[in-house]
Formats: C-alpha cells, structure tokens, sequence
C-alpha cells in the first residue's frame, strides 16, 4: 500500500544512513510496484503537474506527471535525484558537455526508458531531457537529495542546445501548454 507519509519517513531514515541514491533507488521502486495503490493515494493522473509531496533543503519528493508526447529540454538538477513511473513511460536522454564547445553546449550521449515499477538514479551532475513518448499521461515520482527548487540549476536551449539559467516559470508553463493540448 502507498502512503506518501511512509515513502517521506523511509527517504529520510536512508539518507540518514547513506547519503546516496542505492536504499533511496530501492524505496521507490517498492513505493512504484503498485501502480493502482498509487494513484488510489495520489488520484489517477488527470493533467501534467509538478505536485509537491515533501520539500526541504535536504529532500524533495514530487509527483510529477507528464502530458502525452510531452517533452522537456535538457536541464541539469545539481543534486542527485531518483525516478519512479507509476504509471505510463518516460524517455530520458542524457547529455553531456561538449569539450570546447563554448556557450555550454551539450551533446547526447545516451538514453533510458522507464516504465510502470521501474526506477532509476541520476548522479549530480547529469544533464538529462525527458519525453514522454505514449498517447496518455505517465505518472511519475522524483525524489531529490535536495532542494530541487533551489536556485542554481541550467537548461539548454531544445535546438541550439547552448546553456542558460533555468527560468521555473518557462518550465511551469511548458506543463501548462501541454495541459492546454490534452
């Protein structure tokens, strides 16, 4: 059975133990395993959303959905982060900085897809994009070994792929363009 409440208590508990993402990756691939005792705790997904279920300096969980075909430019986090999908899918492409390549730019560099029960760590200093690349909304936690709102973090421009600060506001209104067209 999902209950945020137990998933904050046991990030907490691990990172206390560990500061790194192995018991947090297997936290919440447990907490996903049940896709129906998740949405029942959090609702079925209805709309793309960055829902926050815990936020502190030291931790960061959030129910983040994505809208179909739904696609976010390269960004960076600057702490390490843990994705679950408990429902759908979401395409990640990781990039990496081009050596010499002036104004920050990135290349890719390699890609993962995760699916319903399926969770994965990013380090630190991963520079991922997200797609969600199916016809319907894909439910998503995303724990953070930090404040994933804290300022500091870059997004690259989707097609010159060149650095700048990232604007939370561009990507508050990229999840409300993608409700705007469900």
């Amino acid at each position: 059975m999902f209950e945020a409440g137990r998933l904050i208590e046991d990030c907490q508990t691990a990172m206390a133990e560990d500061p790194g993402t192995k018991a947090v990756r297997e936290i919440a691939r447990r907490a996903v395993g049940d896709s129906a005792a998740v949405m029942k705790a959090l609702g079925a997904p209805k709309r793309a959303v960055i829902q926050k279920l815990h936020h502190t300096p030291k931790l960061t969980i959030l129910n983040i959905v994505w809208a179909p075909y739904m696609t976010i430019p390269p960004h960076n986090h600057n702490i390490w982060a843990v994705i679950a999908v408990y429902t759908g899918r979401e395409d990640n492409i990781f990039w990496r900085r081009v050596p010499g390549g002036g104004q920050g730019r990135v290349e890719a560099a390699g890609a993962k897809d995760l699916r319903a029960g399926d969770a994965a760590p990013l380090g630190r200093d991963i520079i991922h994009s997200v797609t969600n690349p199916i016809p319907r909304l894909t439910g998503t936690i995303h724990i953070y070994g930090g404040d994933f709102f804290a300022p500091g973090r870059s997004e690259w421009d989707p097609e010159t792929l060149e650095e700048q600060d990232l604007d939370p506001q561009n990507a508050l209104r990229r999840f409300e363009e993608a409700n705007a067209r469900l």
